[in-house]
Order: C-alpha cells, then structure tokens, then sequence
C-alpha cells in the first residue's frame, strides 16, 4: 500500500438518477473536488490529496461517472455535459455543503468549467489544468492545426471499434499513448492501477461517450448554451501539451472575467504529474490554504 492510500477513506454518494460516484478523500476543512480526466479516475490526483489535504481542505476525488468503480449509465446521452455537472454540484451537496472549490484537469476541467457556468451555486472557486474554455476549443477546431490533434475525438464516434482498440493487448494502445506523452509521469505501477480501472465491466464505453455526447450534442450551436463564469477562476497550463494548442489556453475575458493564467513550460498535457510541487503550490496559494 502507498503513503497516499493510507491516507484515504473511500465512498459512494447518490447524486441522482440511479449514479453513484465513488471517490475518496482525505482532510478537513473547506472542500476541493477534484475531476480527474480521460482516461483516469480518481487516482489522477495522487500527487495532489495529500499537500491540499496537509494544506487545511476535505479533498475529494471521485471517480466520474462512467469510470472505475462509478455508475456507468447506457447510452451517451447519460454523458451529456450539464448532467456531468449536476453530478459534482450533487456531490458537493452529499458532503453537507452547497459550495466547493472545483480542480479539474482534461475533461475534468470541461466538466469543471460546466459545473461554474450550469451550477454556479455550487463553485466557490474554479481551478483548470490543460483544457480550454468551450469557445476557446470550438475555434481551435476549425483550425487543421488543432484538427489535426484531435483526431480522436472524432474517431471516438464510430461505434465498438474504439473499444475494441484501446482494449487489446492488455490495454497496450492506451499505455503506450500515456507514455509517449510524458517520460516520466506514468510508473509501471501506475499504469497497473490504471488498467484496473480501464478493466471495470463498461468503463471503456462510459469513458468514450463523453466525447460521443460533447460531438453529438448539437455541436453547431453549442456556444448558444454558453453562460458567463463570474467565480475566481485559475488556469494552469503545461506548455509542452501534444493534444491542445497553448494559444487555446486563455478564456476570453467576456466568458470568465476573473481568470489568473499560470504557465509551466516544462510540462505536457498530464501538468499534475509532470509538475507536482508548482501545481501544489499554485492550488494551494488560489485555494487559500494554510499549507505555503
């Protein structure tokens, strides 16, 4: 067992509709939900839960819905993205508490970013690692550069084949996709917990139909539904991201107007584990913990 598992408690909240969220926490104090990305779960913030948790917060990772040991609803539809936020503002509320402060990296940070626009009741304030606002990354895809990387998105919408793909091989596509983007965030040790989590009966499906729903629903008019982000809202990003462009990195001050920009030009996409430390401490800092 590892420092951090021993650190943990684990758990299950009902955040309606038949989905529960596993996840685990440590700490005490004002609350951090941390939204982990695809394809991880919970374990995403490892490097994380224990400096916020010493920093004076209840730190809270679930696994979202679709992944590891949560509900995987059928269908995408269930993946659409203000039920993903309604499930993060519900599990704020089953900690007894209608505001948090929400941390979310890749899709996490979308969900995340969803939750202050959909559920603004819910986010005290807002901390993204390595995506972009909805308009950023709408006008990053009528670029081939930005196309060009994110071809699997689109692969994503053929129906079975991408699982079938990712799955073969003991999961070897995905393994060898995590480390030719970062030489040294993922450990053999860490990809085992992953494949254990890519393992669980639906899980590849549940994971691929976030990006199944995002394209499917209404993608011509998906600024239309756009609200303006009024919380505090931090932007960490790794520079040496392979997937999305750092010119998508900055929200338009019109769609959240109280942003901080933070730069880590060392790191790739997988920003919390290239640059555990900085990203702790800029956290930690924005969050107004007690741990500097």
């Amino acid at each position: 067992m590892s420092t951090i598992d021993a650190r943990l408690t684990h758990g299950d909240a009902d955040v309606g509709g038949g989905v529960r969220l596993h996840y685990v926490e440590a700490g005490e104090g004002p609350l951090v939900l941390l939204l982990h990305g695809f394809p991880e779960f919970w374990y995403s913030w490892r490097h994380q839960i224990g400096p916020l948790a010493d920093a004076g917060f209840h730190v809270v990772a679930p696994d979202m819905r679709g992944y590891g040991l949560s509900s995987k609803p059928a269908g995408w539809r269930s993946y659409d993205t203000p039920l993903l936020a309604q499930d993060i503002a519900r599990l704020a509320q089953s900690f007894g508490v209608e505001r948090a402060h929400v941390v979310g990296h890749d899709w996490g940070a979308a969900v995340a970013y969803a939750t202050a626009m959909f559920q603004p009741q819910a986010v005290e304030r807002l901390a993204i690692l390595n995506v972009p606002h909805n308009e950023r990354m709408l006008a990053g895809l009528r670029t081939l550069s930005q196309l060009r990387k994110s071809w699997y998105m689109f692969f994503f919408q053929i129906p079975a084949l991408p699982e079938w793909l990712l799955a073969r091989d003991d999961f070897s596509f995905m393994k060898r996709a995590l480390r030719s983007d970062s030489k040294t965030a993922f450990t053999d040790e860490d990809l085992e917990r992953y494949v254990q989590a890519w393992a669980q009966p639906g899980a590849l499906t549940g994971m691929i139909n976030y990006y199944r729903a995002a394209l499917r629903r209404n993608p011509g008019g998906a600024l239309d539904s756009l609200q303006r982000i009024d919380a505090q809202t931090m932007v960490i990003w790794g520079m040496r991201d392979r997937h999305l462009g750092s010119e998508l990195a900055e929200p338009s001050r019109a769609w959240v107007p109280n942003v901080r920009m933070e730069w880590i030009p060392e790191a790739t996409h997988w920003v919390q584990h290239d640059a555990p430390a900085r990203v702790n401490e800029l956290l930690i800092d924005f969050l107004g913990g007690a741990g500097l």
